[in-house]
């Protein structure tokens, strides 16, 4: 309900208040003049009307004489548009909460958690990796007819539509964007992205922005605007079709690790954080490579370590290098030893 409708509601109420308050006291002075009336103070005239809009009817108290009857009639009449008034109130605030909560209005309290700014089919296939590895997901589009479609597709309380115009960066509040793991801008034409970075940048600096580029070419340009990760969509689909012409089963293995494992035997490269506890804080990484393969099943295939700011990958480093806190190291596992990995590093995977 909007302030408007609040606003009307309000006046509804005193037009009815006065009206009220008109009749009690014409029914008071009617009554007072009859010599059969038994209602002759105002606290009668007022359980009267009560008892009367209410339609309780207790009877215990009724006019005599022919005004206080007109007024009764009045009044029984006047119930059923209070009835009407009321219930088609009740039933407005009722469907405009249901409806403000599924489009969003009421923000969410997700932290840590992936943006994703517009809806195309080829977010679905992001989104549908994310819910699967169970991220947090706030969606933001501006298409009405797309809450339906995503309630349905993802019913799942790990994600969370906002309905919105992509330039009411102050409605983005309710997204928590501030809190977010990383922003994900999935608009159509990368021009459009390029100038909705810079301008939403404006007004939340500081924060992961990740985008796929039809145009490859314009990687750099989107790195210096200050997007943490540029993608080219066409380069990673021509990658992966060359290496099928040479080398498939190396391309199939790729693709596979790739997306999100179903079952417990599918493999998956994941990364995961080493904290001050972290058995593997201090070790040589050979050590740690044997022990992973040994206890866990797991394969250790590198190490990404945080040097000046920037993130530096180490792919099979030597056997003297020192595994420290902050480092993130790179494994290939199934689905059940995930779950021990998760155990021994006391934490989820991803940054």
């Amino acid at each position: 309900m909007n302030f408007r409708s609040y606003k009307r509601l309000i006046y509804y109420l005193l037009a009815f208040i006065g009206v009220f308050l008109f009749l009690v006291f014409n029914l008071l002075e009617f009554e007072l003049l009859s010599e059969e009336g038994k209602i002759d103070n105002l606290s009668d005239a007022f359980w009267y009307s009560i008892v009367t809009l209410t339609t309780v009817g207790y009877g215990d108290l009724v006019p005599t004489s022919t005004g206080g009857r007109a007024i009764g009639y009045i009044m029984i009449f006047l119930s059923l548009g209070v009835y009407g008034l009321l219930i088609g109130q009740v039933s407005s605030i009722v469907a405009n909460i249901k409806e403000n909560k599924k489009i969003g209005m009421y923000g969410t309290d997700f932290k840590d958690h992936i943006v994703v700014i517009g809806w195309t089919h080829f977010g679905k296939t992001v989104i549908d990796q994310l819910i699967k590895a169970g991220r947090k997901v706030a969606i933001v589009t501006r298409n009405r007819e797309n809450i339906d479609l995503l309630k349905e597709l993802y019913q799942d309380k790990n994600l969370f539509v906002l309905y919105s115009d992509y330039e009411n960066f102050e409605l983005l509040e309710k997204v928590n964007i501030r809190q977010s793991n990383t922003v994900f801008i999935n608009l159509e034409d990368d021009t459009e992205k390029l100038v909705y970075i810079l301008n939403l940048k404006k007004v939340f600096g500081g924060l992961n922005y990740t985008v796929t580029l039809e145009n490859s070419n314009l990687k750099e340009t989107f790195i210096s605007a200050g997007v943490t990760h540029a993608i080219s969509r066409n380069e990673i689909a021509s990658r992966l079709l060359a290496s099928y012409m040479f080398e498939p089963d190396v391309a199939l293995f790729s693709e596979e690790i790739l997306a999100y494992p179903v079952t417990d035997s599918d493999y998956d490269m994941k990364q995961f954080k080493v904290i001050e506890s972290n058995p593997y804080n201090g070790q040589q990484y050979d050590k740690a490579l044997y022990d992973l393969k040994k206890n866990e099943n797991v394969i250790l295939l590198g190490l990404v370590r945080i040097e000046n700011g920037e993130r530096v990958l180490y792919k099979n480093p030597s056997e003297n290098f020192i595994i420290k806190v902050d480092d993130y190291l790179l494994m290939l596992m199934n689905q059940k030893a995930e779950k021990i990995i998760r155990k021994v590093f006391q934490l989820d995977e991803g940054i």
